[in-house]
């Protein structure tokens, strides 16, 4: 197996501190030696700055980046920016979709990001109908991660309802649909047979795609359906996510059509759990916030978008006491920067609250690091750590953001200062992915961005 030794002026082990002049082995795709305190050896691959852990973007729609600048000017909410969000989705095939997920992977990869999580329900061809692969769009965003050099979890989303009153899917959604519970688990589980016997066709090689479920809302699924998604998931150890208490409008329908909130129908449900993600999660009443601790249910935080679309800003603290581990995503990729992420969810939460600290640096780096790998099925990464997936990201300490950052404390001016530009170099799997802030498979990420962008948009 191919042995790489790295060396990193400073890098996070863990805990509070930073640990210096730390020679780190990877062997294929694992680190196989983690040694602090040891200056470069000869031939040793220097990685400047701060070394982290990989970063995990839990939360993405890699079909949303084409709205970027296109949406925020204007007024509206989440519901008029949904319909020209189905403009876009309404436009995508196989081909095209492969491009758009390429480049937006390959901006996350010179962002930090190595492992992502695709809520993904595109999975039928524009007005319905099947595709003769009828995980064609699937597979495009496969191979897009794969040609962009990080890891993904396919989360495949159930859709088979236009609102929480059970009416039918029309217009774009009908894209989204597979008709009822049994053909959407049909449909996943070939999904899953095929990633696997890649896996085995290629002795361990194409190991970067994993598959796991996704229940699109309770407006999206109904009660059966939801508990459904949840025992398919549960019998493949599989991560399974969902849009949760998004919209204020969402509660009040659920409440409305079965009387509960809809963290209390996910928990009759069988919904909730600890491989369970609640993405969003804003608009929670105490209740709410108990039922997804004590479960040890995980919450997705995607502040840029949530503040972008006037969502709101969700109990984070309080969801971390009770149990619940936090993590992050770009969702709507109105940024792509985990720095900023992480942050936000300690800076809005001063703004809704009054209060500081609510949330430590390295509790921060933690839900952009394990517990984001934990939520989408990546429990072996996260880490810099023996036996660890090798993914390392160096964030350079000399740029106008960080100049001048403490040495005693790294890690808070890394978490409140940094910028996904301050990636220099990442490693993936043991493969070097970004370099000199540079990637190393995709030439021109702004010039593949701008063409797969114009060919799916007006």
């Amino acid at each position: 197996m191919p042995v790489t030794v790295w060396h990193a002026d400073r890098a996070w082990l863990g805990g509070e501190r930073v640990a210096r002049d730390v020679l780190i082995e990877t062997r294929a795709d694992r680190i196989a030696a983690v040694e602090p305190g040891r200056p470069p050896p000869p031939g040793a691959r220097r990685l400047p700055g701060l070394v982290l852990p990989g970063l995990a973007n839990a939360h993405s729609h890699a079909f949303h980046r084409a709205l970027r600048g296109r949406t925020h000017g204007g007024r509206g909410d989440f519901w008029s920016w949904r319909e020209r969000m189905y403009q876009v989705a309404a436009r995508l095939e196989p081909d095209t979709y492969h491009a758009l997920a390429r480049a937006a992977y390959a901006e996350m990869a010179l962002a930090g990001v190595t492992a992502v999580g695709e809520f993904h329900y595109l999975h039928h061809p524009p007005g319905g109908g099947r595709y003769a692969d009828p995980n064609a769009m699937a597979g495009a965003l496969a191979a897009a991660a794969r040609d962009a050099g990080v890891r993904l979890t396919l989360l495949d989303a159930c859709y088979l309802q236009a609102d929480v009153d059970g009416s039918p899917l029309a217009g774009p959604q009908l894209r989204f649909g597979d008709g009822d519970a049994g053909r959407w688990a049909e449909r996943a589980g070939r999904l899953a047979e095929r990633v696997q016997a890649e896996l085995a066709e290629s002795h361990g090689q194409a190991g970067g795609v994993r598959v796991g479920a996704a229940i699109h809302s309770v407006r999206a699924v109904p009660p059966a359906a939801m508990r459904a998604v949840a025992a398919w998931a549960g019998a493949r150890h599989a991560p399974l996510h969902l849009h949760l208490s998004e919209q204020p409008r969402e509660n009040q329908a659920c409440l409305a059509v079965t009387g509960r909130t809809p963290a209390g129908l996910c928990a009759d449900t069988g919904v909730l759990g600890e491989r369970t993600t609640a993405v969003h999660a804003t608009h929670l009443t105490g209740d709410d916030v108990a039922l997804l601790g004590g479960s040890s249910t995980a919450v997705c935080l995607c502040p840029t978008t949530e503040r972008d679309l006037a969502d709101g800003i969700g109990p984070a603290a309080r969801l971390a006491a009770a149990g619940a581990p936090l993590c992050l995503g770009s969702d709507s990729h109105a940024v792509v920067d985990l720095f900023e992420e992480a942050r936000a969810v300690e800076l809005d939460e001063r703004l809704a609250t009054l209060r500081r600290g609510q949330h430590r640096a390295t509790d921060l780096l933690a839900a952009a690091t394990r517990h984001g790998m934990r939520s989408i099925g990546w429990e072996e990464a996260g880490a810099i750590e023996p036996g660890r997936l090798a993914d390392l990201v160096a964030v350079r300490l000399d740029t106008p953001r960080l100049a001048g950052a403490p040495a005693d404390d790294l890690l808070a001016a890394v978490v409140f200062a940094a910028a996904a530009a301050d990636v220099s170099h990442v490693v993936a799997g043991g493969r070097l992915v970004v370099d000199g802030g540079r990637h190393t498979r995709v030439d021109d990420v702004p010039a593949a961005l701008s063409s797969a962008i114009a060919a799916v948009v007006d």
